[in-house]
């Protein structure tokens, strides 16, 4: 099994999450042949970063979970394929589907569901953690997989991203602080989330994402993700040069999902350049 970062140094909940998925790792691995095939067959992956990149406005990752560690039960009973359906009606450029059961809610089946009733790309957001994981993703039908730098070593985080290259899949490799992003740009992220949640202590500060933005490379696509609760966010995220955001539990909390995803899509974002430019503009009056 590939090396991945040591438990000890990860909060309680996410160490038990990396544990319960080696161990279900370990059942997949006799799947394996099975696994590799349906990656095979599966349909041809849609341009995940395409679907973020240069459109003008902050595209919104829209997405699917029932429950989560942190907040519990958030829409237990959704239905992923009308979910899916809503969120592309009101705009969303792509999908987020949690796939774990445990913790939260998840399945495959939901994520070949969503994919089947929409034209979008859909991300696999679950705790990724060896090549096999990558397949899996491409079975069900995913477009891009999550990638967690805090719970990957160097160099299966490299390994992983070649492979999901490889497979036609685009790959959103997850930071929450300047070390963090310092070795995804190394591995050659292309798609860098950055979690706002702190996941020693499950706040959120949308700080975090504008802090490391303006260090980010213009070609990479910056993706902003937790705490989003509305278009002041959205529009504050995007006038930073944010290319992205990925909200979940404001949208799945709001009695009509889609509409509430209508009000986070088409707010106008500009280029990192010019964000820099304004900065630098408003720290050295004339």
């Amino acid at each position: 099994m590939p090396e991945t970062q040591g438990s000890g140094s990860l909060p309680g909940i996410l160490a038990e999450i990396l544990e319960t998925k080696r161990r279900e790792l370990s059942a997949l691995e006799g799947r394996a042949g099975a696994v590799l095939r349906a990656a095979e067959d599966a349909p041809r992956p849609r341009d995940f970063r395409a679907s973020l990149a240069g459109a003008g406005s902050v595209s919104l990752i829209a997405e699917c979970k029932r429950r989560s560690p942190g907040a519990g039960p958030i829409r237990p009973h959704l239905v992923p394929s009308e979910l899916a359906h809503a969120y592309e009606s009101a705009g969303a450029a792509a999908l987020s589907v949690l796939t774990d059961e445990t913790y939260f809610g998840g399945s495959t089946r939901d994520l070949g569901d969503a994919r089947a009733s929409v034209s979008i790309p859909v991300l696999r957001k679950d705790f990724t953690l060896d090549p096999l994981h990558v397949h899996e993703a491409r079975a069900a039908g995913a477009d891009a997989v999550l990638l967690i730098v805090r719970i990957l070593s160097d160099d299966v985080l490299g390994s992983l991203l070649r492979l999901s290259s490889s497979l036609g899949m685009a790959a959103l490799v997850e930071v929450h602080d300047r070390g963090e992003l310092d070795r995804a740009l190394r591995a050659e992220a292309d798609i860098i989330g950055v979690n706002n949640r702190d996941l020693a202590t499950f706040t959120t500060d949308l700080d975090t994402t504008l802090r490391l933005v303006g260090v980010i490379p213009d070609d990479v696509v910056v993706v902003s993700e937790s705490g989003i609760r509305g278009p002041a966010d959205v529009l504050r995220l995007g006038d930073a040069g944010v290319d992205a955001v990925l909200v979940g539990e404001s949208l799945l909390r709001a009695a009509d999902p889609g509409a509430a995803a209508a009000e986070l899509s088409g707010i106008p974002n500009r280029s990192r350049g010019h964000a820099r430019h304004a900065a630098r503009d408003v720290r050295t009056p004339r």
